[in-house]
């Protein structure tokens, strides 16, 4: 089934411009409270990412946040040099680097949480537990519709996710 018609597609209701929009607004409306505790968005998702088991390397991060090794690496040196993260030696790949939260980096994070949850659901002021039950439902569909579509060529999927 065709969604979208060439005669008649505009971007702005098109759903990588909506997806995208949205992005960027909760980013916007969540990067000042990372300031206040010195943090970058990006530093906030790379926590997260460790913290939920998403990404457990460099290389997990660098797919998850679509970021270039180098960002990801001077990243990853910041947390590294705040206490909040520790770099080690694959057991299974010397070659590979493991990230880890330190305790206080498992602190921050979970000490960050409830501020960050109270922004996301302010972003959710106006709908309804089943629309945010439904909005969640689809945009995890779009999200394994566009994995899988991605076929072997594509980016490997995140650790969690990992057959």
């Amino acid at each position: 089934m065709q969604h979208y018609r060439a005669d008649n597609y505009q971007a702005r209701t098109s759903i990588g411009y909506l997806v995208r929009r949205a992005t960027a607004l909760m980013i916007e409306k969540c990067e000042p409270l990372l300031a206040e505790h010195g943090f970058t968005f990006t530093q906030w998702v790379a926590l997260m990412h460790l913290r939920d088991g998403l990404a457990t390397n460099p290389r997990d991060i660098c797919s998850l946040l679509r970021h270039d090794s180098g960002a990801v690496t001077r990243v990853i040196d910041q947390l590294e040099e705040r206490g909040l993260v520790q770099r080690q030696r694959s057991l299974e790949d010397r070659r590979e680097v493991d990230l880890h939260l330190t305790p206080v980096g498992a602190s921050t994070v979970e000490s960050l949480v409830p501020p960050m949850v109270d922004r996301m659901n302010s972003a959710l002021r106006d709908f309804s537990s089943e629309e945010v039950a439904e909005l969640t439902r689809l945009l995890v569909k779009l999200v394994a519709t566009l994995s899988n579509a991605a076929g072997p060529a594509g980016p490997p999927a995140p650790a969690g996710e990992r057959a």
